[in-house]
């Protein structure tokens, strides 16, 4: 028998032993969202697992769109879905292996893979990452020896057997899942399962890659990514996107200077909103004084605004703090992929209160992208801050959720500093932006990470050869 929390366990099963496993015991999750770009993305992917099952004439397994399953808005968080995937397949699955959109499978690599484990077991199976130092973005969690502990790149894709699934519905059934932020949901699954050493680690499976699937070395790997970053089409021109930059009078000498070396020179139509009207910036005073957090006073202001007759009528408008660092080229290359006259707030998805129902919302500080459509509804319903101060992105979150209108998370997008991310997350992405510059140098990291735009041209040029 193997222990539950064996790093060893993988070898014993790989050279010594293979549990007899039919397709049919493996419950695909696709984790999906209900933006419609997304949907086609996930429909493309279950096509692609059920045309190689009949290639293999294997019975078609189950595949679940993530967003489908309950009105559960927290499901995308993956713990609260747990209970509803016990009750369904608890008994006569033997996997849940959770895909992302942008995943791809060899589905005969994957079955091998997962026959090398015994699903009576409580395994956990990914690409690990690990932390080179402790970071904000997990709470400076294992500050002593950030390595030490690993989680999930959910790109790569991820498995459960279904005797851990089932062993963490009884856990949340015993004691229900606080109410709490959802920041990065990679690592908080893998510390919840691990629940401080009382549970299984992440086994590290080589098979589960993030490699694009070109690669030569790409045919050794059971799962790939399709691409860096997603390219519909020819991207949106910069004067169909209004920017919005926050920013405030004891910031204008050191932040904003920041914005105008780096990205401010992409935008074709670029504001700078204040507590003061600087004229050599410029920057407008929009009435609302400076707050020292929470800032929901401002963005109401400059949701009003990009609806009023004061500013170039747009399709797009985009959101920034003054020491968000973005690349412009690379948001207009992805918002070919989304259709405008639909409500889209697409950002970095953050969570709050989602083990018990709670709500999504995009966190302000790696840019927040509304279509015009979605402006118009949120401010046509009455959605308001209750104090100046309150946090606008949440209180958006909130007034979303009310709306039914989908939160739309990419990962391109950041909160934090590259160097808050493991190196192995970012190498696989073409990131559209970064916040803060506390202990960088922002100018340098804009230039590493976000000036060259060739992967992006690649993808334009490619997608034009095949229109």
């Amino acid at each position: 028998m193997f222990s539950k929390n064996s790093q060893t366990g993988y070898s014993v099963a790989r050279y010594f032993l293979l549990w007899s496993l039919n397709l049919r015991e493996v419950v695909f999750v696709i984790q999906s969202q209900r933006n419609s770009f997304h949907v086609q993305q996930a429909e493309k992917l279950r096509k692609d697992l059920l045309l190689q099952a009949q290639a293999l004439q294997e019975s078609p397994p189950v595949i679940l769109l993530l967003h489908t399953l309950t009105d559960n808005e927290g499901d995308w968080s993956i713990l609260p879905l747990l209970p509803y995937l016990s009750s369904q397949f608890g008994k006569n699955s033997s996997w849940i292996m959770f895909l992302e959109e942008d995943t791809r499978v060899k589905l005969h690599k994957l079955h091998e893979v997962l026959k090398k484990f015994n699903c009576r077991q409580e395994w956990f199976l990914g690409k690990p990452l690990h932390d080179e130092e402790s970071t904000i973005i997990h709470h400076y969690a294992f500050s002593e020896n950030p390595a030490a502990f690993e989680y999930p790149d959910f790109s790569a894709g991820w498995a459960l057997s279904i005797s851990l699934v089932n062993s963490l519905t009884s856990k949340i059934e015993e004691e229900p899942l606080k109410s709490d932020f959802t920041i990065d949901l990679k690592h908080e699954v893998a510390l919840y399962i691990w629940e401080d050493g009382k549970g299984p680690r992440l086994t590290g499976v080589p098979e589960l890659c993030t490699l694009p699937e070109h690669k030569p070395r790409a045919q050794y790997c059971a799962t790939t990514v399709s691409s860096h970053s997603p390219v519909c089409g020819q991207p949106v021109k910069s004067d169909n996107i209004f920017v919005a930059v926050k920013t405030c009078k004891k910031f204008h000498s050191d932040r904003v200077p920041v914005v105008k070396k780096t990205w401010a020179k992409q935008a074709s139509l670029l504001e700078y909103y204040s507590d003061y009207a600087d004229p050599t910036i410029p920057t407008i005073n929009l009435g609302v004084p400076n707050t020292e957090r929470g800032h929901c006073g401002k963005t109401f202001a400059i949701l009003r605004r990009y609806l009023s007759s004061h500013v170039p009528k747009t399709d797009w408008l985009l959101i920034v703090d003054d020491d968000t660092l973005i690349s412009l080229p690379r948001l207009q290359a992805l918002l070919s992929c989304y259709d405008s006259s639909e409500p889209v707030c697409l950002g970095e998805r953050y969570g709050y209160g989602l083990g018990q129902g709670g709500y999504s919302y995009i966190t302000g500080g790696g840019g927040m992208v509304f279509s015009r459509e979605a402006v118009v509804q949120l401010l046509a319903s009455g959605c308001k801050c209750y104090t100046n101060d309150a946090p606008d992105d949440m209180v958006l979150g909130m007034c979303l959720n009310a709306l039914r209108v989908p939160v739309t998370h990419s990962p391109l997008f950041h909160q934090a500093r590259p160097e808050d991310y493991a190196k192995e997350f970012l190498a696989h992405q073409t990131p559209i932006s970064f916040h803060k510059h506390w202990n960088i140098d922002p100018i340098a990291v804009f230039n590493k990470w976000l000036l060259n735009d060739k992967h992006t041209e690649a993808l334009q040029k490619s997608t034009k050869e095949e229109l």
